[in-house]
């Protein structure tokens, strides 16, 4: 069976993204809902979903092509029409009985063998099939997705003793290759993995906070980066995903567990959350939560909620010192630190993480699936299990057994043994028999982080390493924070090339970073333009231009796989690669003139390549080189791997990769295809035919506009000005061609011009303390 047409019923914020996540795999959608009383357009709820979505940011559709896929109806007048779809997604409200309802309705039109299955966070699978057909059971399941589906990873998977084993397996295979979902598969108890564990996190992180007197500020630095959570932490977390949520979860997993689960007995009366949804304080989507902006002298200022009495006060950024200690000693240092602020993170991480110790085998049958859940569905960088061996598991029994506290069997079966272990050149986990097993990945995935368990790097500096990922592919990886590459990254990016040439096949250039590259490490440029390194600064950019050019010249096949930002340098070396597989969320763009210069590794004259060959672009030189400034000059940056297309980052051949996790497999594969197809490294191109003075002057024409409009700045100006010179070959006639080299001086000249100029040292010096471009 093969999922090719889909259905989703409920135009809601998760049924409609749900949809959206569909079209966005290429699968045509019918979306439905209910006709509303006295409508004249009868399919206003999903056509008005439709609406929403396409102005949203961030926006569900990865492109105007998907949204075309998503087609409107209602429950009344399109019913029969779901007897096309393969799959139909059910998204409406939680309720047992109105779901069940519904599956009646279904079972009487779908197509005989069609997958059925409910979007449900809570509800057991169980209740949602009692007193329908055998027929209808078979081909129910239970696929849970996150909201946004789009960017939420997450999948929990639920089979009931009845269901089909090839729906489950088509399902499971359709979500991961095509909706790029890291599927889990849950058993068949009330909020499956992750809410149930997120949900007692959460509320066991509230209580602890008002009964601790923290701030909620204190609680979200304590409970966020320091033990690998986003930023967000807990009450900030709250406020994105709308605090009225609380009370309904609470009372359907109350109702759902059974006497005794510590889940229930950490059912704590919460009056503050109660008065502030009454009052319409929801968070973001209400008149604010805990946190809120509000109007002050023309400016916003940002209020927290205090704990104790509700009122809103200015907010204050809490730097506890129990923080400071975990960055220097580790996590246990968090959880024993003598004040509050440690004596909550003990509190809410010892019941959490005791509490996910008490639920294998009963919501999962593998560790590795409830850490896969909480880092998918919640963000978490390190799952329950990582973070008790990160404790270490001797450690945590002892504390819990201090404090009086059982320890859960599977914490004591333990023994002090580590969750999980390297054996024998790969990774395993404690299961709940007390023996270790193989951590396994499904077909196809390749990850990096196992090569790294069983091999040493060819190369490695303190920015970059070269490691062999077997079949003659060598994988270049950045190590520095945030990717951004410097010298180092250059060097050792200069010193593979010919090793690659002389030993392997092909090269992928990846690392599985949250972000491929933020760019060039601005903090070593702003250091060297302090101190009047002009030479250094120069010699960088010289050296960044002649590596990237050995790449794309290289004698075999290199093949980028960026996933996340792919910004300025590192947008630069995808421009300079034979091929890219992009994962589906990347983010390509050149942003070098938000702090005060020009691309300069290449980056102009890549774009401009691409632009005045494109087969589809409009006659004459004007066009290309209008598009390229608009481009550059806005620090365009697409918004997924398809748009980067749209703007040829990507070219219309490089592939895309939807999950995450087979990215590098996928970009392997791609290389050595090409070496198959007998590969051979372009010829360069033959000179380029620019306007010069001409063109020069037409892009300041259109940039005086905007200078008049005010939405470009005196600075904005002097950069474009320069940009605009790069772009129309600077003195050049039309009759003169111009060869790579030329452009390249262009952009040397022209970024050693700006790089000196006050105005863009204040951007720079602004976009490193605030991480905001600066508007001077």
């Amino acid at each position: 069976m093969e999922i090719r047409q889909a259905a989703v019923i409920g135009a809601g914020v998760m049924g409609s993204g749900i949809a959206a996540h569909l079209a966005n795999a290429g699968i045509p959608v019918l979306l439905l809902d209910i006709v509303p009383e006295g409508a004249k357009d009868r399919s206003v709820l999903a056509r008005t979903a439709l609406e929403r979505m396409g102005k949203a940011d961030p926006a569900p559709f990865m492109s105007p092509e998907a949204a075309k896929l998503v087609a409107p109806g209602n429950l009344e007048d399109d019913l029969d029409r779901l007897e096309a779809a393969d799959w139909i997604v059910e998204a409406i409200v939680e309720e047992p009985e109105a779901k069940r309802q519904l599956y009646h309705r279904l079972e009487a039109v779908r197509r005989k063998g069609s997958i059925v299955s409910s979007n449900t966070s809570t509800i057991p699978l169980a209740y949602l099939v009692e007193g329908l057909p055998e027929s209808f059971a078979r081909d129910f399941l239970i696929t849970h997705f996150f909201n946004p589906p789009r960017y939420m990873r997450l999948l929990e998977l639920v089979a009931g003793p009845l269901t089909r084993p090839e729906a489950a397996a088509v399902l499971r295979d359709f979500a991961d290759r095509r909706l790029g979902k890291g599927v889990v598969l849950a058993k068949d108890t009330p909020g499956f993995i992750a809410n149930r564990i997120g949900g007692f996190w959460l509320r066991t992180a509230i209580h602890e906070a008002a009964r601790l007197g923290l701030t909620v500020e204190e609680a979200d630095a304590v409970m966020s980066g320091p033990v690998g959570i986003p930023k967000t932490g807990v009450f900030g977390l709250l406020d994105l995903v709308g605090i009225d949520l609380v009370p309904k979860v609470a009372a359907s997993m109350g109702r759902l567990l059974p006497p005794g689960d510590r889940y229930r007995e950490q059912a704590f009366d919460l009056p503050l959350i109660e008065r502030m949804i009454a009052e319409g304080r929801t968070g973001r989507k209400g008149k604010g939560g805990f946190y809120r902006l509000r109007e002050e002298g023309g400016r916003k200022v940002k209020e927290a909620i205090d704990l104790a009495t509700g009122r809103y006060r200015r907010s204050e950024r809490a730097r506890p010192e129990s923080i400071e200690a975990a960055k220097t000693q580790g996590l246990r240092a968090l959880l024993t630190y003598p004040d509050r602020t440690g004596r909550y993170a003990w509190a809410v991480l010892s019941e959490t993480l005791a509490y996910a110790a008490e639920l294998v085998p009963a919501i999962s049958d593998t560790i590795q699936g409830v850490d896969e859940a909480m880092r998918l569905g919640y963000n978490w960088k390190y799952g329950p299990f990582e973070l008790i061996d990160r404790l270490g598991t001797g450690w945590l029994a002892e504390q819990l057994q201090a404090a009086g506290r059982p320890v859960p069997p599977l914490l004591a079966l333990a023994a002090g043994r580590p969750f999980y272990r390297s054996e024998a050149g790969g990774l395993e986990q404690l299961g709940p028999d007390g023996a270790y097993h193989p951590v396994t990945r499904p077909e196809g995935v390749l990850l990096l982080a196992d090569i790294k368990r069983t091999t040493e790097p060819i190369l490695k500096n303190g920015s970059a390493a070269l490691w062999d990922i077997g079949d003659g592919v060598a994988c270049f990886e950045f190590t520095s924070k945030m990717n951004a590459l410097d010298g180092d990254t250059l060097d050792l990016l200069a010193r593979a090339i010919p090793l690659v040439a002389e030993r392997y096949r092909a090269m992928v250039i990846y690392n599985e970073g949250t972000n491929f590259s933020v760019g060039a490490n601005l903090g070593l440029a702003l250091f060297a333009l302090n101190v009047g390194l002009w030479s250094e600064i120069e010699a960088l950019v010289q050296k960044g231009q002649e590596t990237y050019r050995a790449l794309k010249y290289a004698s075999f096949p290199v093949v980028g796989a960026p996933s996340g930002l792919a910004l300025g340098g590192g947008c630069e070396i995808l421009l300079h690669c034979a091929a890219v597989q992009a994962h589906a969320e990347s983010y390509l763009g050149l942003v070098e003139t938000g702090v005060g210069i020009v691309p300069a590794w290449g980056g102009c004259k890549e774009m401009l390549l691409r632009h005045m060959t494109n087969p589809h672009r409009p006659g004459g030189p004007m066009p290309p080189i209008a598009r390229v400034f608009e481009l550059i000059g806005l620090a365009t940056v697409a918004k997924s791997a398809a748009e980067a297309k749209q703007h040829l980052y990507l070219r219309p051949e490089d592939g895309i990769t939807m999950n995450r996790d087979r990215l590098l497999a996928d970009a392997k594969a791609r290389a050595l295809a090409m070496v198959e197809a007998g590969w051979r490294p372009p010829a360069p191109p033959a000179g380029i035919h620019l306007p010069g003075p001409t063109a020069r002057t037409a892009l300041e024409l259109v940039l005086n506009g905007y200078v008049r409009l005010g939405k470009a700045t005196p600075h904005d100006r002097v950069v474009a000005g320069a940009l605009a010179e790069v772009l129309s070959g600077g003195d050049t006639d039309i009759t003169e061609p111009l060869a790579e080299a030329d452009l390249l001086a262009l952009e040397r000249r022209a970024f050693a011009r700006l790089v000196r100029h006050p105005a863009s040292i204040a951007r720079i010096e602004h976009m490193l303390e605030t991480g905001k471009p600066l508007r001077n």
